[in-house]
């Protein structure tokens, strides 16, 4: 097969797959049948079967990781719709969301130091817990690889969303406000899709938290890696 079939075989792949976990997802929503999971499981269970090559994959797929970059300048529209909600909250939204992103580098750094991972896998590690767009970002200023990085958000922002519901059940959260904090500093992109179930305020939040939380990472790191 000729690599222009190849990338088309991919890309084609992808969007089907992606489709139908879709019409999955709005006939049984549960965390298991997130289209993120589902494409993301299925995806590589046919590089697997094929016996084909990541290279390969990203051949037709590598046009998507592009519209990462205007995702990341549309986080703008969230944080000028919600102007008011920052104006009116902005202290407890200051510590809550640096405490937050100071616990997710911090366990991550732990993870990796327990794991005695080498440098480019804990620099790929340390951004997973934001929004994958500014986590690929910072992993390439941290000298990670920002694919790999994308993955370890997946897989937090799923096992956060998961987890998510297990806490709202035994955490005290009675305000719309604080369970979109929960979700959308615990598991961003998916948090917020779950967020979003619960009701439009909670969805609202997390996204709202979402993005303060990865631009706050995202500063930063630019900081850090500045002096050093």
């Amino acid at each position: 097969m000729s690599p222009t079939l190849v990338a088309l075989f991919w890309a084609l792949a992808t969007l089907a797959v992606y489709a139908a976990a879709r019409r999955l997802s709005d006939w049984r929503r549960r965390w298991w049948t997130s289209p993120l999971l589902v494409t993301w499981v299925v995806c590589g269970l046919l590089i697997l079967a094929r016996r084909s090559s990541y290279a390969e994959y990203l051949s037709g797929t590598s046009w998507l990781v592009a519209l990462l970059g205007p995702a990341t300048i549309a986080f703008a529209l969230p944080i000028h719709r919600n102007r008011a909600v920052i104006q009116q909250h902005w202290p407890i939204l200051a510590v809550g969301v640096a405490t937050g992103c100071a616990i997710a580098v911090g366990s991550a750094w732990a993870l990796a130091q327990a794991l005695d991972l080498p440098p480019g896998l804990r620099a790929s590690l340390l951004p997973r817990s934001i929004t994958t767009p500014l986590a690929m970002a910072s992993s390439a200023r941290l000298g990670g690889v920002p694919e790999l990085t994308a993955t370890f958000t997946a897989i937090t922002g799923l096992f956060g969303a998961a987890v998510g519901d297990v806490l709202l059940a035994v955490l005290p959260l009675r305000t719309s406000f604080a369970r979109g904090a929960l979700f959308g500093m615990g598991a961003h992109g998916a948090g917020v899709a779950r967020a979003r179930e619960i009701g439009a305020e909670e969805g609202a939040i997390a996204g709202l938290i979402m993005i303060l939380a990865g631009l706050t990472t995202v500063v930063g790191v630019a900081v850090v890696t500045a002096r050093w």
